[in-house]
């Protein structure tokens, strides 16, 4: 893992392992997009490996053995945390993913899975400002410096505001995508993202 931060987990001798024969259904979800990347199996020595290595392993059904997630291909996962569910017999695992989740090279193994659309557009954001690809508007922002950005997050929400007075719906809902994704140009050019906003949001409790 590139975090030093020890990732939450349940204790490995509350869960039910019992009832499944050893072992655990997990369900993968991105710790970023919240889409739901895979379905796997963890045992015991699964479960602790998960959190030696610090990539999410599972236990193989028809290998019979552990496998860590992008052994092969490199794409793996990153865990982030994990908690059981109420019957303590179902693992809910949040992962960072490196790569395509899927063999077919595709994010999910469920190709419809739906993901967060503003976590999206920051993750992508998040590549323009480390990538800077030549003739992207985002690039051109960045490369405008944070004052620059900043004074077309004013624009935006200026033009916001008069929308929700003195327009129709369709005009403030494209006025509030634009603000949006201003906003988030801005938080990556000051090395933040919008789950640091989120945490905020967090703390407040509503």
């Amino acid at each position: 893992m590139t975090s030093t931060a020890t990732p939450s987990v349940p204790d490995i001798d509350t869960l039910d392992w019992d009832k499944g024969d050893g072992l655990l259904p997990a369900v993968v979800q991105d710790a970023a997009t919240l889409r739901v990347l895979m379905l796997g199996y963890m045992n015991r020595d699964a479960f602790a490996e998960t959190l030696r290595r610090g990539a999410v392993t599972f236990f193989s059904r028809s290998k019979h053995r552990l496998w860590t997630k992008g052994e092969q291909s490199g794409h793996t996962l990153e865990l982030v945390s994990m908690e059981a569910d109420c019957d303590a017999d179902t693992l809910l695992v949040l992962a960072t993913p490196r790569g395509p989740t899927c063999h077919l090279q595709r994010p999910s193994c469920f190709p419809t899975a739906p993901a967060g659309v503003l976590a999206e557009l920051d993750a992508l954001i998040g590549t323009r400002e480390r990538e800077r690809p030549e003739g992207s508007y985002t690039t051109r922002l960045f490369d405008g410096g944070v004052r620059r950005i900043a004074q077309k997050v004013g624009e935006e929400g200026v033009e916001a505001a008069l929308a929700g007075v003195v327009q129709g719906d369709d005009e403030l809902l494209g006025e509030s995508a634009d603000l949006l994704y201003h906003l988030i140009v801005l938080l990556r050019a000051r090395g933040l993202s919008l789950a640091d906003v989120e945490h905020v949001l967090t703390a407040r409790g509503g």
